[in-house]
Order: C-alpha cells, then structure tokens, then sequence
C-alpha cells in the first residue's frame, strides 16, 4: 500500500463519490465537500456506500458545505458538473496551498479554466470514464467498469510532447487509487478528453429517448457516427491525437474508416454499453429523475465555440445541445421523435 496522503474532493456526487470511497478504502485520510447539505448529512450520519453487483462499499468519511471545508488544502480532486467549475475554483484557489494541485476528475475540457485560477504548474489533466449515479443521499451506484487517465497539464491547446513521463504527484495519485484500479499515466490526456467528447455526444444522444443506451446507438448508428465526427472534425484543428478507451476506437469513427470495421466497432462498443449494470446515461438521469439542469450546453459549448472560429460545420451537434435545453426547460418531452429530429 502507498504512504497515506491527505485528499479533498470537492463534488461528492457520483466520480467524486466513487474516487472518495476508493482513496479511504486504500488507508487515505479523505474529506469530501459539496454544495448539497443532505448528501453531506448523510455522508456524516453513515458513511458514504457505493453499491456494487458484488456487494456493498461504504466507508466513513468526512464531508462538509463549503462553508465549512477545510481552510487550507493540498491535493484536490475536482469532481463538480463542468458548469461548476468557475464556482468552485473561486473557493478553492484561495485555499489552495502553495504545494497543493487541482486534479480535473470531470467531463469536458475544464483545465484551461483551473490553470488560470492556481497556475498550470498546479493542475493535473485527468480523463475519467466511471459508469455510476448518484441513486440517493449518502449512496452511489456503480454502474460498470471504466477508465482513468492523468498526466500533468500542459497548457491550453498545448500538444504534451512528455509521454509517459509524470511528476511525482501524478504518479502518486495514481499510485493511490490501486483500489479503484490501475489508471493510465500518460502524456496526453487530452486525446482521451477529445475522444470523450465523442462518446458522450453519442450517450448524450440516448437521453432524448426513455431506452437504454446500447438499444439506441445500435438502432440510430447513422446520427451517432455523424456527432463523434464533428467533434473529431474540431479535435483535428486542435492537433488532438485521439485515444481510444473501454470499447470506444475513434479511430474506426473517422471519415475514410472502412465502412465494415466501424460497423464491427460499433458492435463491439453496443455489445459492451449492453454488458454495464447502468443502462441510461448520467444526462437522461438529470433529465428524467434530477430534473435538473445538465451540464450539455457548457461542456459542448466550448467544443461549437471552436468550430464557429475554425469554420467547421456542426450542425447535429448544435442541434443536440438545443434538443437538450428544450428538455432542460419543459418545452419538449422524451420520445423517438427527438432523434428523428436530430437526424433529420
């Protein structure tokens, strides 16, 4: 086991939660702070519990409001929706000790915005791939395997020429979440952001339709191929060299890929979203369970931004964001109709 080290995860909810119970189930004194008083209450009353097909995890843990966190961290593990994170960082950078880091442990391309907070030198890229929701105050659900990747940042737009070489606190934190697994070091963390982005415009997808997710990329292959090339199309202007991870192969999704391997890749990837105990995405459970916001329109917003700047056309991917809002704000309701649309 690794030495014991001090970690705060702000966003307690279903990757911080699940992070959290792994680095205290590993022997890390670990304090989660998040904006919701009853999940914090419930943490507190009885330990937070990730619920497994092989059984139950809980661990006891410390979690507070922010108003009461901590006055001075170190390592911190960033796990807020990405429309949060300007927020957040606006409590933790004063907070931050000298040596103390942020590790992005969220969706979308959120460093930029952390480094210009506490520094590049104190951010860590971190790629996350975790299949769990949040099903109740005090409980996550595990929801299948997945895939981390971290590796030190390097800058907006910057293209890591490091390789697999890492800092010492890169290399600890993975080193620390053997309970978990065993996550990627890598230099270019990036490529697995950018190929996320991919994946999660095609689950985002399945969220205008009450069906399972694998039912949904097997039966609209056309649209969904069409989303992860235009996030491609954009990732290419950024020099991106994308990665694949779990059973997701961009490039088989590429223009010019030979029709009958993306065809196998696509089974191959409906075959393994069928074979995960969660079924529906993170965003049909905002939608339809939470009814909340999503963090969609933030974390593809960035990603339209670009294209509208390189000239790149994204018309479906536009229209899912905007498909997404109008279920956000009551004006559409779920129903293969939506897809028809978005593939129209």
């Amino acid at each position: 086991m690794s030495t014991s080290r001090n970690y705060t995860v702000v966003g307690g909810g279903a990757i911080g939660g699940t992070l959290a119970v792994h680095l205290a189930a590993a022997g890390h004194e670990v304090r989660i702070v998040d904006a919701d008083a009853g999940h914090v209450q419930a943490i507190n009353a009885r330990g937070l519990t990730i619920e497994t097909p092989q059984g139950n995890l809980n661990q006891k843990i410390a979690a507070s409001i922010p108003d009461e966190g901590p006055a001075v961290l170190g390592a911190v593990l960033l796990a807020v929706k990405s429309q949060a994170t300007e927020a957040a960082m606006g409590w933790i950078a004063p907070r931050l000790a000298a040596d103390g880091y942020v590790a992005s442990m969220q969706n979308g391309l959120n460093e930029p915005a952390i480094a210009a907070r506490i520094g590049a030198e104190r951010t860590v890229e971190a790629f996350v791939d975790l299949f769990a929701d949040v099903t109740g105050p005090g409980v996550v659900k595990d929801g299948g395997a997945g895939t981390i990747a971290l590796g030190d940042y390097g800058g907006a737009g910057a293209a890591s020429a490091r390789g697999d070489e890492a800092s010492e606190r890169v290399r600890a934190l993975a080193e620390d979440l053997w309970h978990w697994g065993e996550p990627i070091v890598t230099g270019n963390v990036r490529g697995f952001l950018w190929a996320k982005l991919a994946f999660g415009a095609m689950l985002t997808a399945t969220a205008l339709q009450d069906e399972d997710m694998s039912v949904l990329v097997d039966r609209h292959r056309d649209v969904m191929t069409r989303l992860a090339r235009e996030v491609f199309a954009v990732a290419v202007t950024e020099g991106v060299q994308l990665e694949p991870f779990d059973a997701f192969e961009p490039e088989l999704y590429a223009e010019g890929a030979d029709p009958a391997a993306h065809e196998a890749s696509v089974s191959r990837l409906v075959e393994w979203l069928d074979g995960q105990a969660k079924k529906r995405s993170g965003i049909w459970r905002d939608l339809a369970v939470r009814r909340r916001p999503t963090e969609i329109p933030h974390q593809y917003g960035t990603v339209l931004d670009l294209a509208a700047e390189r000239g790149i056309q994204t018309p479906v991917l536009a229209r899912l964001v905007r498909l997404i809002q109008s279920l956000e704000r009551g004006e559409a309701q779920m129903g293969p109709h939506l897809l028809d649309e978005l593939a129209a």
